[in-house]
């Protein structure tokens, strides 16, 4: 179920908040996370139920595995406790020594045995097609395996309980209560199941204990309205708009010019940043008006003046999750500077598979992890540029990877970024012939628009390069949607202004469209 649809607005939404709430005024506290847990787990099996056993199985396993980790951690705390009493026996001693060190080998065989039953599912169902072509692509051979379809959010929710799990081990989750219907709830919670936020346990957990998240608000539910109609009108006004312009430009990589290539690069750079903005904007929304608050997951990355701090606002429980539980754990700095430089590119590599079962996810991850490398080298050189400079860089570091991200094939990504540098000729229409004339010994071609209007918008190539100019604008310097939100105030204004963004997106569900992120 999209949240972007009728469906979900009218049907879904509704329902479930009338029911919660409803049990809510009777101050049945466990009644209404299991509502709230039962129409989570019917929101998933909306779009597939077949699937649905899958998540219950992952959750139910990694509840288990993640519940015997707390016990042995709490039974290896207290034998450590008691080996401070120092016992008087020297039996004694040895019998606890030897208690202590089994519990620490059977913490640890569980901690892997919960990683790798996350990875066995993952690893299944995302990338057994991608490693079984590669294979035959490397080895000559025809190994054929059944047709497997991607189950939605599994990227996500093996993540957090990935996370989940390895918190376990490391003693932090024996802090907070839960049992398997708060856990369930935990990783399946709707607003955040489909494409994140990535959460830990101690980002969620907790508030499902407080009565009063459980209670109306009408702050809440108007904050979280907002918010949920702002990203709304990004996905619908700007990404989905966007969306034509993309596809026919990377569908059509063998007929690339200069221009084409550079309006499909900005437009899928635009497409993706207002489409994952716009769900996480309605995701945090989402989970203020059931009083939740979720945290933030995008940060103007586009303002972002290296590719250090572009990471520090892109999907940024991501960057958490890969520096927390990959990055630190493979030594992170701490074993010199091209340890640290190994270890950067190992993170962006998995991070880049995490995203898609594809050699271009590889690449744009590994490019990703190089130009961190860079960025960490100059820094411990102390070396500075001019901030312009820096963000210019930045950019287009980021919207030239975005171009293999999206490329169905690394030689259409290749062809695109090809044409993007003016290798595969530079063609402008002829009405800039009198302008720009004088460049045509090096090597620029005029055209009529009507045959380069083949692959460009059909609004004209200057109104084009207009649109994408304000959007360059606008993400850089307009604020974003949570320092628009320190400014709410329920006044007619607002609600004017709100009420015409959910009128406009309303008007414009006939087309709805599913969003870039669901894919990983």
């Amino acid at each position: 179920m999209l949240f972007n649809s009728y469906a979900f607005i009218f049907g879904f939404l509704p329902i479930t908040l009338v029911v919660f709430f409803g049990l809510s005024r009777f101050r049945v506290v466990k009644a209404t996370w299991v509502w709230m847990t039962l129409a989570s787990l019917f929101f998933y099996g909306y779009w597939k139920i077949a699937y649905l056993p899958l998540l219950i199985i992952s959750i139910s396993g990694n509840y288990v595995i993640g519940k015997q980790i707390e016990k042995l951690v709490i039974l290896l705390d207290e034998g450590s406790g008691e080996d401070n009493a120092a016992p008087d026996k020297p039996d004694k001693i040895s019998s606890l020594v030897s208690t202590v060190i089994s519990y620490k080998q059977q913490t640890k065989l569980l901690l892997w045995i919960g990683i790798c039953f996350n990875l066995a599912i993952l690893g299944y169902f995302k990338y057994a097609n991608f490693f079984v072509d590669s294979l035959n692509y490397i080895l000559g051979t025809s190994i054929t395996i059944p047709p497997i379809l991607l189950p939605l959010a599994i990227s996500f929710y093996s993540f957090t309980q990935i996370a989940y799990i390895v918190d376990a081990y490391r003693g932090e989750t024996k802090k907070c209560r839960y049992n398997f219907m708060t856990y369930s709830l935990f990783v399946s919670f709707f607003p955040q199941l489909i494409a994140g936020p990535i959460l830990r346990y101690d980002e969620l957990l907790p508030q499902f204990e407080k009565l009063r998240n459980s209670l109306f608000s009408w702050k809440n539910m108007g904050m979280g309205l907002s918010l949920f109609i702002l990203g709304l009108g990004k996905k619908v006004a700007i990404a989905d708009n966007l969306s034509p312009w993309v596809a026919t430009i990377f569908n059509n990589t063998d007929q690339l010019s200069f221009v084409e290539a550079w309006v499909g690069a900005l437009s899928y750079t635009f497409q993706l940043y207002f489409d994952f903005s716009g769900y996480s904007d309605m995701a945090i929304g989402l989970g203020l008006i059931t009083n939740i608050r979720l945290p933030i997951n995008f940060n103007s990355p586009y303002k972002a003046r290296s590719i250090s701090d572009f990471w520090r606002r892109w999907h940024i429980t991501l960057s958490n999750f890969l520096r927390d539980y990959l990055y630190i754990p493979l030594g992170g700095n701490r074993r010199g500077r091209l340890r640290q430089y190994g270890n950067l590119l190992a993170t962006m590599l998995l991070g880049g598979l995490w995203h898609g079962a594809g050699w271009t996810f590889v690449i744009w991850g590994g490019l990703h992890g190089l130009f961190l490398v860079i960025n960490h080298s100059w820094r411990q050189m102390k070396l500075s540029m001019p901030k312009i400079i820096a963000w210019i860089l930045t950019f287009l570091a980021v919207v030239s990877t975005w171009v293999l991200f999206r490329a169905t094939s690394i030689s259409d990504g290749l062809g695109i970024l090809q044409a993007m540098v003016g290798l595969k000729g530079v063609i402008l229409p002829t009405t800039y012939q009198n302008t720009l004339g004088w460049l045509t010994p090096l090597g620029i071609q005029f055209q009529e628009w009507q045959e380069m209007n083949v692959l460009l918008p059909p609004i004209g190539l200057e109104k084009t390069f207009m649109v994408l100019f304000g959007l360059i604008l606008g993400v850089t310097f307009l604020p974003n949607t949570q320092q628009i939100m320190e400014h709410f105030k329920p006044s007619w204004y607002w609600a004017t202004g709100i009420g015409l963004i959910a009128t406009f997106c309303l008007l414009s569900l006939n087309r709805v469209s599913e969003f870039l992120y669901f894919q990983f």
